[in-house]
């Protein structure tokens, strides 16, 4: 009798060991992360106490740098991975890719069109008149800065991406409150950006579904798909191309021109018409001897896709490096003798730390989110990812008109759970498959299997919804209630 052959032991020694090499590898790209996450905190120090620390309140300001810097690493982490996200995960970009054009991008947006005014009382929340002292103001900024950056620290490590300005925006209010009382705040705005919190995913969400359902029945259900595409692709990039141009203009170059809304819509409609012009020749040529399938027709918005990725990270880099260097900015006017207000100049320096301090933030912790939002929810391609980032830029423009305070987190998210939602709902009707049998008709081998295909059939993970839902309620109670600790700790210390 020949017996089966059995696996010797060393085959079993040399699994243990690459299964330890792969774990000690992991081990150690985390440990090279946190190192030169920290050694850039330390640079932020160098540089913060070149500036500031001969100062009278030289440490209040070294502090700030360091919880700035943290706050901007953070930044990187987690938010901005709502703009490349979707583009890794329908493979239109590599993750090494998608890390070093955002971090790129983020960087120049910030330091070309970042401005050099920014608003320090996050959204107008507070009134800085009502706080008492400039040593009260500066403990005040520096615990909601710091209540803030944490706060995106647990998101970050939950893998739930949370809204930046949300966060700073309870860091403020809860300092505020702890530090002058409730009558401080203004409470319509506050009422304005809980609204928000429902407004923007909802909205972000339907558009992208709206979106993808009309490339659904206009070109993926239609016989002759390529002629279709050449219809409509064009019309689909121009509106993309037309929309980001707005986008751009109102969000990420609004601190270096200021445009009319009459400016921006001339501006919307030259460039559709301009891109409608040099794309249309472009698909024919493209779509010319493809292959009549969906999936074909999905690789000709890889490079709308990717361009997409890009602008959205230029216009978070102008728009959101507020949120890191804001109240470092007032921390440092403040130390310096100016007045407590609502707006203050940003010295270049302030500037560079929120910029660099949001790319390293991405390079060194940002793909965890970016596979969150780009693979874990839902599983996305070329056309619904393109879906999200129109979406994103839509409903910011929209807000913008109507005067609604919302987060691109929120929208970009909402979007990829919009689209997600569209394909189950698809694959779950009852016209598109057979009805299946009863349960009991299968044998007891086949039953389990049958129930994991039936599972299968929900496209959006139901867990990840639930997690991102909950760290979104409780993003505006738990940072206000964390800088108020801080606060009354740190004058309890400095008593």
């Amino acid at each position: 009798m020949v017996l089966p052959p059995r696996k010797l032991t060393v085959d079993k020694d040399l699994k243990k060991i690459v299964l330890v090499e792969r774990a000690t590898q992991l081990l150690a790209r985390k440990t090279v992360s946190l190192g030169l996450g920290v050694f850039f905190l330390v640079s932020v120090l160098a540089v913060t106490a070149a500036f500031y620390g001969d100062g009278e309140k030289g440490l209040f300001v070294i502090a700030a740098g360091i919880v700035g810097g943290y706050m901007a690493l953070n930044i990187g982490a987690n938010d901005v991975a709502n703009n490349v996200g979707p583009a890794v995960g329908a493979r239109a970009l590599t993750m090494m890719g998608a890390l070093v054009m955002a971090a790129a991008c983020e960087a120049g947006g910030a330091i070309i069109a970042g401005g050099d005014v920014v608003e320090t009382i996050s959204k107008g929340i507070i009134a800085p008149a009502g706080v008492a002292g400039a040593d009260v103001f500066i403990i005040a900024m520096l615990s909601a800065l710091l209540s803030a950056a944490l706060w995106i620290n647990v998101g970050t490590w939950i893998g739930a991406p949370v809204s930046t300005t949300h966060a700073v925006v309870g860091g403020v209010l809860g300092a505020g409150i702890a530090a002058a009382g409730w009558n401080l705040v203004n409470w319509p705005t506050m009422g304005a950006i809980a609204a928000s919190w429902v407004i923007s995913p909802v909205l972000g969400g339907f558009i992208a579904a709206g979106f993808l359902y009309f490339i659904r029945q206009a070109i993926l259900t239609r016989e002759d798909k390529i002629e279709a595409a050449r219809k409509w692709v064009p019309v689909l990039i121009a509106i993309m191309a037309s929309t980001f141009a707005m986008y751009l203009v109102m969000k990420g170059l609004k601190y270096l021109i200021k445009v009319p809304w009459w400016g921006v819509m001339t501006v919307g409609v030259a460039m559709f018409a301009a891109s409608f012009q040099w794309v249309r020749p472009r698909i024919a040529r493209m779509s010319s001897g493809m292959e009549n399938r969906g999936k074909a027709v999905a690789g000709l918005f890889t490079v709308p896709l990717v361009f997409s990725a890009a602008l959205l990270s230029f216009a978070h880099g102008a728009n959101d490096v507020a949120n890191a260097v804001g109240p470092l900015a007032a921390i440092v006017a403040a130390a310096s003798g100016a007045a407590v207000a609502s707006k203050v100049a940003v010295p270049v320096w302030v500037l560079v730390v929120g910029a660099f301090g949001i790319s390293v933030g991405l390079l060194l912790f940002g793909p965890k989110l970016i596979r969150t939002v780009g693979e874990k929810i839902t599983k996305l391609d070329q056309i619904r990812a393109f879906c999200v980032a129109l979406s994103a830029a839509i409903t910011v423009i929209f807000a913008s008109a109507l005067g609604l305070p919302v987060s691109s987190t929120h929208i970009a998210v909402g979007g990829v759970f919009g689209v997600g939602f569209l394909r189950e709902y698809y694959a779950n009707r009852s016209t598109d498959r057979k009805k299946p049998k009863p349960l009991d008709e299968f044998p007891p081998e086949k039953r389990e299997k049958k129930i994991q295909k039936a599972e299968r059939r929900r496209l959006v993970r139901r867990s990840h919804l639930m997690t991102i839902i909950a760290a979104w309620v409780v993003t505006v109670p738990f940072s206000a209630a964390l800088a108020a600790v801080l606060y009354i700790t740190l004058r309890y210390l400095m008593a």
